[in-house]
């Protein structure tokens, strides 16, 4: 009798087969290999010691790994940067165009608007009636789109020939200042009036002194590195002239804001940075000095900064900046509301002037603050890619000069209703009512157009290489030892 158990069938699992993992040899080696090594350093366990004590030490990866990710991080990054610079240096040569123009009539329009809301209030039962001030600065408005846009389409050599007259004309309207036609506001001598119209020479004397000195300092070329050349004839006797009328009627903002962008236009055209230390030194000097000279000007610095106890005064030289303050404050992120504002009411001092902006923060509260500080960072990008597109040195210092003119007044004017800066009367541009200072930003902004037409132009003619790689080209980028293909910013 067979005594063997019988075989039992299989079940279903025990039948599937069973698939094991085929490893790469080298793999196999590699993992093996540190295991043995790490055994073979470590101590040997003695019978007290338990595993926890002495956990197995294995080095699985060598770094390599961590290293690849890093390299991979960093190539991101810098491809990121050089996206974003290629997007705030170049863009496209078509948007550009439209950046600027778009922006300076969105401006406008707020200008307008802020002016109408601002004067309607304290014009009523004057002979103009309530929208006296508005009619005028309507009217100047259109004089300066119509000089936009003459100004934008005219051949770009015609440019180059009016520096030289508008430079002189400038030169005359400061001489007029100082003549019986010339008349004071506020303390400053800066204004003439010839029959009804009435204007200031300073504001169309920054667009002349633009163009003269872009046209001078691109054609001294290298030369402007040396310091006869930097001071002949764009300091003396060009700026020197300019600045001697200015302050002869007592008008120190407008003052700075020459200096401003002069300095500016000089850094571009390649002037060694030794010079604007030596002449940074003298300017803050002069400065000071001129301010000390002026009891107006004196008080009002010692009111910013609370000595003296200037804000007791009887003239209340404190009273203007803090109800500036009170209207910014009450305006909240979504205002009181267009022409809601109470602190146009006379309380608050030329209003429709240098404190415009208080009144647009106070009914348009922080949306609409933040809306004008946006639409200015766009006009300054359109300028900015303008000047760093072009091959031609003119029209590189000029735009810079113009952009430095614009934002830098921009600057001041916030700064100043802000409590950042003292009073010292620099109207917004586009924003502010003045029909001469809205006329010459937009002519200003007309310049710069006519710049941007041209570089519209060079970018439909396949051989422009510049112009070809931003409009669509694909070009190569080497970053970090690897190179990328990608497409520029096209916005």
């Amino acid at each position: 009798m067979d005594k063997r158990r019988p075989r039992v069938p299989a079940s279903p699992e025990q039948r599937r087969p069973r698939l094991h993992a085929v490893e790469d040899p080298q793999e196999q080696d590699s993992r093996e290999t540190p295991a043995k090594s790490s055994s073979a350093r470590a101590p040997r366990e003695t019978p007290g010691q338990s595993a926890e004590q002495n956990p197995p030490t294995t080095d699985h990866a060598d770094g390599a790994s961590g290293r690849r990710w890093k390299a991979q991080r960093h190539t991101q990054r810098k491809d990121r940067v050089q996206r974003f610079w290629h997007f705030v240096e170049e863009g496209n040569p078509y948007t550009t165009f439209w950046l600027l123009l778009g922006s300076a009539l969105a401006l406008t329009m707020f200008g307008l608007v802020m002016v109408l809301s601002a004067t309607a209030v304290e014009a009523v039962g004057t002979p103009d009636g309530a929208y006296g001030v508005f009619r005028r600065q309507l009217m100047w408005a259109g004089i300066g789109l119509a000089g936009m846009l003459t100004v934008a389409f005219m051949p770009r050599g015609w440019l180059k020939k009016l520096a030289w007259p508008a430079m002189v004309i400038a030169v005359i309207g400061l001489a007029l200042v100082l003549t019986p036609l010339g008349y004071e506001v506020q303390g400053n001598r800066n204004w003439i009036q010839i029959g009804p119209v009435n204007g200031q020479p300073s504001e169309l004397a920054k667009l002349a002194l633009c163009l003269w000195t872009g046209l001078v300092l691109a054609r001294k070329g290298n030369k402007v590195r040396e310091l006869q050349h930097t001071i002949v004839p764009v300091l003396m006797p060009g700026a020197a002239l300019v600045f001697a009328f200015i302050m002869w009627g007592r008008d120190l903002g407008t003052a700075l804001i020459f200096g401003f962008f002069l300095a500016a236009m000089l850094f571009v055209s390649g002037t060694k940075a030794r010079y604007f230390i030596v002449a940074g030194a003298t300017g803050i000097i002069g400065a000071v000095v001129l301010a000390l000279m002026s009891p107006n000007r004196t008080v009002r610095i010692q009111a910013w900064l609370g000595l003296n106890d200037a804000c007791s005064l009887p003239q209340d030289f404190c009273y203007q900046s803090e109800q500036g303050l009170y209207a910014l404050a009450s305006g909240g992120f979504w205002g009181v509301g267009l022409g809601q504002s109470r602190q146009k009411w006379n309380y608050i001092p030329e209003a429709e002037n240098d404190f415009i902006f208080t009144i647009l923060g106070e009914e348009l509260g922080l949306l609409g603050a933040l809306t004008v500080l946006l639409l200015f960072a766009t006009l300054a990008l359109g300028m900015f890619r303008v000047a760093s597109r072009s091959t031609e040195k003119w029209v590189k210092i000029t735009t810079v000069g113009i952009m430095a003119w614009v934002i830098g007044q921009t600057f001041i004017n916030l700064a100043m209703v802000t409590g950042l800066l003292p009073v010292i009367g620099v109207p917004l541009p586009f924003i502010s009512a003045g029909g001469s200072a809205l006329t010459s930003n937009l002519v200003a902004v007309g310049v710069v157009l006519n710049f941007a037409q041209t570089q519209r132009i060079e970018a439909r003619k396949p051989s422009s290489g510049r112009a070809g790689n931003a409009s669509g080209r694909t070009k190569k980028v080497k970053t970090a030892g690897m190179t990328s293909r990608r497409k520029p910013a096209t916005v």
